[in-house]
């Protein structure tokens, strides 16, 4: 299973009053491991950078003016995505913001079903606690010291460890689960293995059958095997 773990900066907090995205950064996953393959772009705006986003994130005019515009990366942003699931801290507020860019360059949206919201599952597993990325780091002891600013592909990996952590922890199942992690219900809940159809065939050779034989007649008639 594929999965792109992604964050973005922006001017602000509202694409309907002409805020951008200014900043992309993303970490691929392959059954829950990091592939060390990941994406990262700075975005030219074209509009001026407000005040408290710049103090979030520290990118200014004068740093943005020469990085391409978002139609300028976004088919390759999309084929860095492609169909898999995308995990984000608040998923709808970056959605949002994507989905605007694709609009405004006239490319298909992004289903919100396709979003992995951490933010959501922090909520659920421990209400009435703080679930920012930074709080998360905390509770799960991962170092995030290198974070005195936003940037997205920095948060991208620290929020790649912190997602591991709230499905389970950091050790991937190696796709040895038959289960498909995405069922839910009380199908999925009461789930149990079923017999194999057929038989598995002895590996034993004959003359590993013989000297089994031998030994358990050393042990004599009491053994458990006898009974």
């Amino acid at each position: 299973m594929r999965e792109v773990v992604l964050d973005t900066e922006t001017t602000g907090l509202d694409p309907e009053t002409g805020d951008r995205i200014v900043e992309i950064g993303a970490v691929e996953l392959i059954g829950h491991v990091a592939t060390g393959k990941t994406y990262h772009q700075y975005i030219n705006p074209e509009r001026a950078m407000s005040e408290d986003a710049f103090a979030v994130h520290g990118l200014g005019d004068d740093f943005l003016r020469d990085k391409p515009t978002f139609a300028q990366i976004g088919e390759d942003f999309l084929t860095f995505i492609g169909d898999a699931k995308l995990v984000i801290h608040n998923a709808a507020f970056d959605m949002k913001f994507l989905n605007a860019e694709l609009k405004w360059m006239n490319a298909p949206q992004l289903p919100i079903e396709r979003a992995v919201d951490t933010l959501v599952i922090a909520r659920r597993k421990f209400p009435g606690s703080p679930a920012s990325l930074d709080a998360l780091c905390r509770r799960f002891n991962i170092d995030n010291s290198a974070r005195t600013l936003h940037g997205a592909l920095l948060d991208s990996e620290i929020l790649a460890e912190v997602y591991l952590e709230l499905i389970g922890g950091r050790q991937p199942d190696f796709a040895l689960s038959v289960r498909d992690a995405s069922a839910k219900g009380p199908e999925a809940e009461n789930w149990t293995p079923t017999p194999r159809p057929n038989t598995l065939k002895s590996r034993l050779t004959s003359s590993e059958k013989s000297a089994h034989d031998q030994f358990i007649k050393k042990l004599g008639d009491q053994v458990l095997w006898r009974t």
